[in-house]
């Protein structure tokens, strides 16, 4: 990745403190990284370590609790301060509330961000989301590398979770020996699939596809009915019979965690270890299908391409009786022109 020639020495280092939180799930927490590392590099202030706040009132939980901190903490060390705990001396008097578009640039920064973080000192900030776009930008800015890094240097997964979803893959690939352990993962969430913005805009474009939709397309590009299938869908919803009627070795994580990990990643409370796992397991497997379109799709994209994993299957209508899957190969890895293309050399 070409980011590791930045230090902080580049950058005046000023006194103040860049906070924030990671919300929304996996794939909105390396955009999240990726913005507050970019502004409190711009500004030389010091980040930070984020708690992780659930969709759920009251659900927080630390870091550390999901990810490495130490780790964080390194693969920052000389492009940006960070510290592991909210300085005591902090209170709502020194601290102003700040929203950044995702992706946020300087000219943005200069604008809107360091005028209120002179004169305030400190600075909460939350990213909001204009519009999916993870497209590489033409123009070149000085912020790109502290970008890169922040997406794809910084998140590793805390041991314990990471042997589930280890041990999830590979619990996939077994079952998957006739095809010489393969398996294809299809983000498929039943609940997004009943919101009303699934239905298609004006254009005629859908930007959803249900389980019998997905299993018609994969059938009509040459998968076959020994082909494994993970499912992001933590317990069976009988809308997935039309899929596993097709491809009988279809899986949702009820069917797949150890048995003794359930209890805490599937039947907690919080949603937050669940939505994990569906990340890391549909940014491993051998073939990517996003049944629904979104920022899941556009990260998960992200971190198989920073992989070169570039099995992205984007699910259409096909009138014919068979296609090419080659056909469907998704923009981002086609035309190259997902953000990671600039990411790696």
């Amino acid at each position: 990745m070409n980011a590791y020639y930045l230090t902080a020495d580049d950058v005046e280092q000023t006194e103040g403190f860049v906070l924030f939180s990671l919300t929304n799930g996996p794939e909105y927490h390396v955009s999240q990284i990726a913005d507050a590392v970019v502004v409190a590099r711009y500004l030389g202030a010091t980040l930070v370590v984020p708690d992780i706040r659930g969709s759920k009132p009251g659900d927080e939980r630390s870091f550390e609790e999901i990810y490495d901190v130490e780790k964080f903490i390194l693969s920052l060390d000389g492009v940006v301060r960070v510290a592991k705990e909210r300085p005591g001396k902090l209170s709502s008097r020194n601290l102003a509330a700040v929203k950044v578009p995702n992706r946020v640039t300087e000219d943005y920064i200069v604008e809107h961000v360091e005028p209120i973080y002179r004169s305030k000192g400190n600075i909460r900030l939350a990213t909001y989301f204009p519009s999916v776009n993870m497209k590489k930008t033409e123009k070149k800015s000085a912020s790109d590398s502290v970008a890169c890094l922040g997406m794809f240097g910084t998140l590793e997964l805390q041991p314990e979770i990471s042997e589930v979803v280890d041990s999830t893959v590979e619990r996939l690939r077994t079952l998957s020996r006739k095809t010489n352990g393969q398996f294809i993962a299809v983000d498929l969430r039943v609940e997004m699939l009943e919101q009303n913005g699934c239905q298609g805009d004006e254009s005629g474009t859908k930007s959803c596809y249900n389980p019998q939709e997905i299993a018609l397309f994969l059938r009509k590009i040459g998968f076959g009915k020994d082909t494994t299938i993970y499912v992001t869908e933590s317990k069976w919803d009988s809308s997935l019979d039309n899929l596993k009627d097709i491809f009988p070795k279809t899986y949702v994580k009820d069917g797949i965690i150890p048995a003794d990990k359930k209890s805490k990643f599937l039947d907690s409370e919080g949603s937050e270890f669940e939505k994990i796992i569906d990340y890391y397991v549909c940014s491993q497997s051998d073939v990517f299908v996003p049944a629904i379109s979104g920022l899941f799709y556009a990260n998960v994209a992200g971190k198989r391409i920073a992989s070169s994993k570039t099995e992205i299957l984007v699910p259409a209508d096909i009138s014919t009786s068979s296609a090419s899957a080659t056909n469907f190969i998704t923009h981002y890895v086609s035309k190259k022109n997902h953000l990671a293309y600039s990411c790696f050399c």
